[in-house]
């Protein structure tokens, strides 16, 4: 590790001992009680029996996390005997994709089930848990699109994310296969205000399984994770989050974490990334009707030739998330991006994109109707590589620069 990556673990490793607060919480950490219900009184000498406290309207979950324009359901709710009460809510979508200049191996369009997912958690009590469980695509920019039965059997299994959650005042720990604290988009494709995942996202872990630890305290909130990093099962990763609430529309994030060890073994959710460092700036305005989310990334994946990595690369990301909420259900999301890698096909650079020292610029625009459970919406994107390898950019040849992709997914948040 070099003196920098050292000053830099050192500060986070500081950051992380501070106290702690509440704010925004995050994903897997958000408070998921109900409100409590305001008691009606009546005068002292009424003759009238007391009003029962009228009962709560049930309330949205805080998992899955869901950044917008969609929204979870009203959860069913049944008693389990010594399980307590139970919430269940689910997802049933299917996506249809067109697109030009698909690399050897891909096709020209597609048809899948985009999500076939159940949601059971306890949100109550000081034990709480969390299952995800179905079938599951996730479509990237730039990426080779694959089929739903290979994305579920190749990535994180029919039980994709699932963890026990022990809760005490402002603090809990989280136990299992958890969502990641790195970046700002989810995961899954109706978590997000596009259908696709962009291109910082495609050098970012998105499930990991370990132990997570979360603080919170006035206007900042805290996590920190140990864990497998890209479902490795080897557990050398280390992430903290800070989040500073500075009023109810306005927050800043800090993400850092990366792989203490070194690690040999590579699978399809397990790359080359896996050996690299993440820090990410996020910050996030939400009022009424907006939803504005510029965030900054840098990633490090450092020479370690005794793995296969002669020479190490870097890169350097920005992106804007944007959505706006107009009336009758309809929202417009807009996501402009850009990464840059270092390093050359000379120097033998570790490729982290479209060859050693290349870029992309990703424009995505997302329009969505929504009427209760119902949604439908499409994504129009478009990816040019720069500096790109002769044979590993798009098209059959690997020679064409741009990709133009059209999405639609339609489906119902039971």
């Amino acid at each position: 590790m070099t003196a920098s990556s050292k000053w830099c673990w050192a500060l986070l490793a500081t950051a992380i001992l501070l106290p702690p607060s509440l704010g925004q919480t995050t994903s897997s950490d958000a408070q998921t009680s109900p409100p409590p219900v305001a008691l009606t009184t009546t005068s002292s000498n009424s003759t009238e029996d007391t009003p029962a406290p009228a009962p709560a309207d049930p309330q949205p979950l805080p998992m899955p996390s869901m950044s917008g324009p969609l929204q979870t359901a009203i959860p069913h709710t049944f008693e389990a005997g010594p399980f307590g009460k139970l919430a269940v809510t689910g997802i049933v979508s299917g996506m249809g994709l067109i697109q030009g200049n698909h690399i050897p191996g891909d096709n020209q369009t597609h048809w899948e089930l985009s999500n076939g997912q159940i949601f059971l958690q306890k949100t109550t009590g000081w034990w709480q848990f969390y299952l995800q469980a179905g079938a599951y695509n996730l479509p990237a920019l730039g990426a080779p699109f694959l089929s739903t039965v290979d994305t579920v059997k190749g990535l994180y299994g029919p039980f994709s994310q699932g963890y026990l959650k022990l809760v005490k005042g402002n603090s809990s720990v989280l136990i299992g296969a958890l969502p990641t604290l790195v970046g700002a988009e989810y995961t899954f494709t109706f978590e997000n205000m596009n259908i696709e995942r962009g291109l910082l996202w495609n050098q970012e872990n998105a499930v990991n399984r370990g132990i997570q630890v979360n603080h919170s305290m006035g206007h900042l909130s805290a996590s920190l994770s140990w864990n497998d990093g890209f479902y490795s099962n080897r557990y050398n990763w280390l992430i903290g989050s800070l989040t500073y609430a500075l009023n109810s529309s306005n927050t800043v994030a800090f993400v850092g974490g990366g792989n203490l060890g070194q690690t040999a073994y590579t699978s399809l959710a397990t790359p080359i990334q896996n050996n690299s460092q993440i820090y990410n700036a996020i910050y996030t305005y939400s009022h009424e009707a907006w939803m504005v989310q510029p965030y900054f990334q840098f990633t490090n994946v450092p020479s370690n030739s005794k793995i296969g990595i002669p020479q190490g690369a870097s890169t350097r990301a920005g992106a804007l998330l944007l959505t706006y909420n107009f009336k009758h259900g309809i929202a417009l999301a807009v996501r402009p991006e850009y990464i840059s890698t270092t390093g050359s096909a000379s120097n033998g650079a570790v490729n982290l994109l479209y060859g050693p020292g290349s870029g992309a610029f990703a424009f995505t625009v997302t329009p969505t109707y929504r009427k209760q459970g119902f949604f439908m919406r499409g994504d129009f994107s478009l990816v040019h590589a720069t500096s790109s390898t002769p044979g590993f950019a798009f098209g059959p040849a690997g020679l064409d620069v741009n990709q133009p992709r059209g999405f639609v997914e339609a489906g119902f948040i039971f």
